[in-house]
């Protein structure tokens, strides 16, 4: 696969890549093969060699520069940069000076070790990555001390690697990494090569600056949308805006006549107009006349899901979680609780609107854009032209945004089979009306919980149960276990000390045609707030409060009652707030991390919602870069906010309304609130942070409204009418 500067996915500070065959090493390099969890080991020399090559993973040239190639994509979450420190730790070179490149689409080598499939997502980069690829710099550093030791006929105990060098303490002779390839790539590889102490690392645990934010500053950072090729058209698409529909007729002749306007292409149920640049697209694509075929769907709507959902709770679904005995808990309790509650359908609404750039060529195809899952659209396009995939060449770029959106392939797939139309280089440019309102939306989900209390109020018997899509069933049937997806059920069972816990999903679909996804942590988002929301609920009727009652139900989960204490002490819980103010908590334990957010807000007399504070403790074992543990954290804090005060969307007539940030609002700078961090040091295997701030947000935010008002809200987000005066 051959890149030239363009395709880099961060032309400042990134390597030009090698072609496949380099990268492989077929004729310079050593290529050591090391196994991550799940993952093949394996060996292949090459030579005489002029570099050395530690797999696919890490290249060092004979001018010393170290190039590390990363499977995860940068998407804002700083992987372009924790996880070359993971391996920078190990080979004993300053982070700041590696070289980054992206992996092209390759499953067998770089499938993520938890999944299978080459994806980024699920909070999983880091722990995947934590011990497989600083195996990968560790391999590499012994190799190089080997050769280093050869040179100068010494002991290897006699010398030692640093920052990018290697030294023979008793004479003070020095070789570079760079000096030291060649010899290092004619060596066997060695397997088992033991790790660094933890207690030793120099790099891993203190704040990084990020790899790439100087070429994001400066304006030289590539993202998909920004990708130009010779001789390239700009086509702007219309997608049927009806669930299930398609294209009937298309009269072409007032778009045709738009100046700069080439063509007008048809596939399935999309059409676009191509034009020398996107304006001419846009205006030709507004001129286009079309007729759509509504298909069978126009009847469906926001309340009929609803109802649809209701009505599938009545059935019988797959048990995720049962433990001690339920029905004896729930046989004869002091008190039972019951309740319903209902997590909305979110759309992904990322910065940068969907693209990818197209060249069909007879020999194959050329794609450039930014996707979370390379392969899965190297896959679709493959089949959309009828070629094998290893024809298909992804040049993936970084993400202006994705939070499980750019999972999925769909609109690539779409692109395709126009691009296919055309001999030219073609962009494909959803706007973000089109992007909105053909998206991957997080499942609509309708929860029943119940809960047995004893005579003092404390919990002896929970039950959930679950209707709503699966979205991991559609995605890879494979991660599914016994029938059941079990991301969506992931978290229901509950984080307390509980001895009859039961937990059932009953899976409903939406009509095809809309398509339900991941939304940065699909299971423990929607989950933990219908159980942090409840816990409160149970609270409030034991006459606790929040804090103590769900202290004493963490006699088990030591982690997660520490965040709990420090998120109350930090926060100043206990104090009576003013009028119209109000403080909430809510506890998550997910993704290997732990937890807790405290939320401040005001609610005035017309019923706006002001969020003054937000005090979030976490445990998420060793963090690899602190700076980025902190900036995910704000990330996610944000994201969850802008879901809770304006996540409205609704779907009338078999269409989705919503189309733009007019009426599918981001939160504003003004309107974020104060954001505290208090993070536990631990020196347990790192979790992973990207999603566990936004699934806190919720049940924090509608705990507060409930402090604030006296009114119990089960749903969001909730309108300034039902808050006035409240």
């Amino acid at each position: 696969m051959m890149f030239d500067e363009s395709d880099s996915p961060d032309a400042a500070s990134t390597a030009i890549p090698l072609s496949r065959r380099q990268l492989l090493g077929a004729a310079s390099a050593l290529v050591i093969g090391f196994q991550l969890p799940g993952g093949p080991r394996a060996a292949q020399a090459a030579g005489p060699a002029r570099g050395f090559a530690p797999n696919a993973y890490v290249r060092i040239g004979a001018d010393g520069v170290v190039t590390i190639v990363v499977a995860l994509v940068e998407m804002g979450q700083g992987t372009y940069t924790s996880i070359p420190m993971l391996i920078a730790e190990e080979l004993e070179v300053d982070v700041q000076r590696v070289r980054i490149e992206h992996a092209p689409p390759d499953e067998k080598r770089y499938g993520h070790p938890l999944y299978g499939l080459q994806v980024t997502g699920g909070s999983a980069s880091i722990p995947a990555g934590w011990k497989g690829l600083r195996q990968a710099g560790a391999t590499a550093k012994v190799m190089l001390v080997t050769a280093a030791a050869h040179s100068w006929r010494v002991p290897e105990s006699e010398c030692r690697a640093e920052r990018g060098s290697v030294t023979h303490v008793p004479s003070g002779r020095a070789l570079g990494y760079g000096a030291l390839a060649t010899r290092a790539a004619a060596l066997p590889v060695p397997k088992d090569v033991p790790l660094k102490d933890p207690a030793t690392f120099r790099l891993v645990g203190t704040p990084a600056h990020r790899l790439d934010t100087p070429s994001k500053v400066n304006g030289t950072a590539t993202f998909g949308i920004d990708v130009k090729r010779p001789g390239m058209k700009i086509a702007s698409i219309a997608v049927c805006p009806f669930i299930g529909g398609k294209v009937g007729k298309v009269d072409s002749s007032k778009a045709k006549a738009v100046a700069g306007v080439r063509e007008v292409l048809v596939a399935d149920n999309a059409v676009a107009v191509v034009a020398d640049h996107y304006g001419a697209a846009k205006k030709g694509l507004a001129a286009l006349e079309i007729t759509w075929d509504q298909g069978p769907n126009t009847s469906f709507s926001s309340k009929v899901w609803g109802e649809q959902l209701t009505e599938a709770l009545k059935g019988k679904g797959l048990r995720g979680f049962d433990e001690g005995n339920v029905e004896t808990a729930f046989a004869s309790p002091q008190r039972r609780v019951d309740a319903v509650y209902e997590a909305p359908p979110l759309a992904h609404a990322t910065m940068e609107p969907l693209n990818c750039t197209f060249h069909v060529r007879k020999d194959g195809c050329d794609v450039w854009l930014g996707t979370q899952a390379p392969a899965r659209a190297q896959g679709l396009v493959a089949k959309v032209l009828g070629i094998a995939p290893e024809k298909v060449l992804v040049h993936n770029h970084l993400l202006g945004g994705g939070f499980g959106r750019k999972l999925d392939a769909d609109y690539v797939e779409t692109a395709a089979k126009l691009a296919k139309q055309v001999t030219y280089p073609l962009k494909v440019v959803f706007s973000r009306e089109e992007d909105m309102q053909h998206d991957a939306y997080r499942p609509y989900f309708r929860d029943e919980l119940s809960a047995a209390l004893d005579a003092q109020g404390r919990l002896v018997g929970f039950r959930h149960r679950i209707a709503g899509s699966a979205v991991i069933a559609r995605y890879s049937p494979a991660w599914t276990k016994d029938g059941l997806d079990t991301d969506a059920v992931h978290a229901a069972e509950l984080p307390y000390d509980v001895p009859n816990r039961q937990v059932e999903f009953v899976r409903h679909e939406p009509p095809a045609g809309l398509m339900t996804g991941n939304w940065r942590g699909v299971g423990p988002t929607h989950n933990a707030f219908v159980n942090e929301c409840f816990i409160d609920e149970l609270a409030v009727l034991a006459r606790a409060d929040p804090v103590a009652y769900r202290a004493q139900m963490l006699g088990k989960t030591p982690r997660l009652l520490a965040v709990l204490k420090l998120a109350a002490e930090k926060a100043g819980w206990g104090a009576t707030p003013a009028p119209g103010k109000g403080r909430g908590i809510a506890l998550v334990d997910s993704w290997g991390c732990h937890g807790a957010l405290v939320t401040d807000l005001t609610v005035a007399k017309d019923g706006s919602v002001k969020v003054d504070r937000m005090v979030c403790a976490l445990d998420c074992g060793l963090a690899i870069n602190p700076d980025g543990v902190e900036a995910q954290i704000q990330g996610g804090l944000v994201f969850g906010l802008t879901a809770a005060l304006y996540g409205t969307l609704t779907i009338e007539g078999g269409r989705i309304v919503q189309s733009n940030f007019h009426d599918y609002a981001p939160l504003r700078i003004n309107e974020t609130p104060q954001i505290q961090l208090h993070r536990i040091p631990s020196t347990e295997a790192p979790g992973g942070v990207g999603e566990i701030g936004t699934a806190l947000v919720v049940p924090s935010f509608l705990n507060a409204i409930f402090a604030a008002t006296g009114k119990r809200f089960r749903t969001y987000p909730v309108a300034a009418e039902q808050l006035k005066s409240a």
